[in-house]
């Protein structure tokens, strides 16, 4: 039987994942009083050299922000290199989402008159890499340059040599009018998924469920967006323009969700595709869609990504690695969130994404 492609892309992806943090070194950073504290205990973890670069220039909690930041790009590059050639395509689609993170973060600090210093930190790039092999299509110097225009227009007018630039241009005229970013990023939200969709045709046979989890993401983001229109009173014929084609559920079927009375009943309408009664407890309890987004994830997570684990010497074992490298990287960020806003160790917890 002849060796898999995927064989040393295994082997090299399964011997850095045993510096993934364990659920113990998670419960003491929850227990950590501050996140200047959680910085110091992380600089023993895989996020040491990231923690060291980053201090020289910020204090927490940009620091922390800015080496976590760093260390995706670098766990990134590291699972594109050890991708085979014929899966690259699908794994450099998935990274544009970070192009469409960066470039909504600094629509976001420019429509909002943030100041470069406020923004950058926050930035998802390729600082120490050469441009373009990890977060996107956008090198960190370009990104820089980008954020220093004068805004939303000078950013769209930068934008134009790179696809986001054109799509962007199309709504222009609409967020002059209304200064409503939302048609904006929806649209590169529609872009991205469509790119990665269609990335991932099936050239060997197991990428089905990557497809299927895709979907389930942009459900994900559709589910969100009602239930955040509706938590703040929003006309049912702007929020049809803020839903993304392409998941499971048709946008026929969303716009009917849309019309429940209050979010208890919308969250009701919504259960026969994914329980959402525990969040909707929870909800009522602190007014935050945050826990919506929990429950969806550990759906997603239980369902696809689980099972990419386990489709042994194919690109699905790619996927889960970077896919846990970035729950991680959420779970010490939503630990830091809880932090800053003096949350409870059990608050905490219950935010983050274990296996």
């Amino acid at each position: 039987m002849p060796t898999s492609q995927y064989s040393s892309s295994f082997g090299r992806l399964q011997a850095l994942s045993v510096n993934l943090l364990s659920k113990e070194t998670m419960q003491n950073l929850i227990k950590a009083k501050d996140v200047n504290e959680m910085a110091k205990m992380l600089e023993s973890t895989w996020y040491g050299p990231e923690i060291e670069k980053a201090a020289s220039t910020y204090q927490p909690p940009e620091l922390l922000e800015v080496a976590l930041n760093a260390h995706l790009v670098n766990t990134n590059r590291i699972a594109l290199e050890a991708t085979p050639f014929n899966g690259k395509v699908a794994v450099r689609a998935y990274f544009l989402k970070w192009d469409i993170h960066n470039i909504e973060l600094i629509l976001s600090s420019k429509s909002m008159g943030k100041t470069i210093t406020e923004t950058e930190p926050f930035l998802v790039s390729s600082r120490n890499f050469p441009a373009g092999i990890t977060a996107g299509n956008i090198p960190h110097d370009e990104m820089k340059i980008i954020l220093a225009q004068t805004g939303v227009d000078g950013v769209v007018n930068q934008l134009v040599k790179y696809p986001y630039g054109t799509i962007l241009m199309q709504h222009l005229d609409s967020y002059q009018k209304s200064g409503d970013l939302g048609p904006m990023m929806t649209a590169m939200q529609a872009f991205y998924y469509k790119q990665l969709l269609e990335s991932l045709r099936f050239f060997q046979g197991d990428e089905g469920i990557i497809r299927e989890m895709v979907r389930t993401e942009i459900d994900k983001k559709n589910i969100l967006s009602l239930l955040k229109a509706k938590d703040s009173g929003i006309d049912r014929e702007i929020v049809s323009r803020h839903l993304i084609e392409g998941g499971k559920i048709p946008l026929n079927e969303l716009s009917e969700f849309y019309n429940a009375k209050n979010v208890a009943e919308l969250v009701g309408r919504v259960e026969g595709r994914f329980v959402l009664g525990s969040a909707l407890a929870q909800y009522k309890k602190t007014n935050s869609l945050i826990d919506f987004e929990v429950a969806l994830d550990k759906f997603i997570y239980i369902n696809y990504i689980k099972k990419l684990k386990n489709i042994a010497l194919s690109i699905g074992t790619i996927f889960y690695f970077i896919i846990v490298a970035e729950h991680e990287r959420e779970n010490i960020r939503r630990i830091a969130y809880g932090k800053r806003y003096n949350l409870s160790a059990e608050r905490i917890n219950s935010m983050l994404l274990y296996e």
